[in-house]
């Protein structure tokens, strides 16, 4: 005699059983579980930086000389140039439009003009400074480059300005104007 029993399925508790491991299983199959993470970087600025300028002498004249005669010392003057944004700034001096009151003999051809950077010092020792342009006002070029200058930088220029000996008689009572302009790209 066998110790076995064979014992009849019961068809209902077979399907009830089967049904159980299936749903079982289908969960922890669908479930699909997996490990996440997130961070984030809210609030990003964004803003452009600024290019301004301050002239100490702005809307007015460098300087102005009268009853110039030929050979006389130079006549100087200054004006201090800041770079006041918040950018460095690639920095130039040019020259304005030109005014001669005598066309046939116009006077800036004659007027020698130095303009020297001082440095950032603001002190105009002579032979210790950068001479930018030396020459005629009217030979002057339309830009002359003064170099970077960084936010809060600030410079001084001397010009100076004197009536060239070769100015004859054809000179006298003549008159020329001319208009700095600072430029900062």
């Amino acid at each position: 005699m066998s110790r076995f029993k064979i014992l009849a399925a019961n068809p209902r508790r077979s399907l009830a059983a089967l049904a159980t491991v299936l749903v079982a299983v289908g969960i922890t199959g669908a479930s699909g579980a997996s490990f996440t993470a997130q961070t984030a970087n809210p609030n990003n600025v964004f803003s452009a930086g600024t290019m301004t300028m301050i002239n100490s002498k702005d809307a007015a004249a460098i300087l102005t000389a009268s009853n110039m005669r030929p050979n006389d010392p130079a006549t100087t003057g200054f004006t201090d140039i800041k770079n006041s944004g918040s950018l460095s700034g690639v920095y130039t001096l040019n020259k304005g439009t030109v005014v001669d009151t005598d066309l046939s003999n116009p006077m800036s051809g004659k007027l020698d003009l130095i303009v020297t950077d001082c440095g950032t010092d603001l002190d105009c020792v002579a032979g210790t400074n950068t001479v930018k342009y030396t020459g005629t006002v009217s030979a002057m070029p339309a830009s002359t480059a003064l170099g970077t200058f960084a936010p809060a930088e600030q410079r001084r220029y001397q010009f100076s300005v004197q009536l060239n000996g070769s100015a004859d008689n054809n000179y006298q009572g003549d008159s020329s104007t001319v208009q700095f302009l600072w430029n900062a790209s």
